[in-house]
């Protein structure tokens, strides 16, 4: 069985669409939905550790989320958060983890 490939452009797409107001936040998280099943989706192939990790915790938290505590203001911090390297990976988590959802 040939994996769908989700790749950090697809993400970041779909995150720029969210953040500008093209999509609202319960189509983002269906997105999110629809897309994140590490068994069934290749995500991030070809990237670094780094970036399939930072990418399935995105699509993780925004897929869980409460379509109330995600905040649209700071989509750029998933979009940080999926470019990072090695050495930025646990600041912008921390970042995006804390400062992403209101409580």
């Amino acid at each position: 069985m040939t994996q769908k490939i989700i790749s950090k452009t697809a993400l970041e797409t779909i995150l720029q669409a969210w953040g500008s107001g093209e999509i609202d936040t319960e189509k983002m998280q269906l997105w999110m939905l629809d897309n994140f099943e590490p068994d069934e989706f290749a995500i991030g192939q070809g990237e670094s550790e780094s970036i399939v990790e930072a990418m399935h915790l995105v699509m993780n938290e925004y897929e869980l989320a409460d379509g109330n505590k995600c905040l649209t203001e700071q989509y750029q911090l998933a979009i940080t958060l999926i470019n990072c390297s090695d050495d930025t990976f646990i600041s912008r988590k921390l970042a995006f983890l804390r400062d992403g959802f209101c409580d």
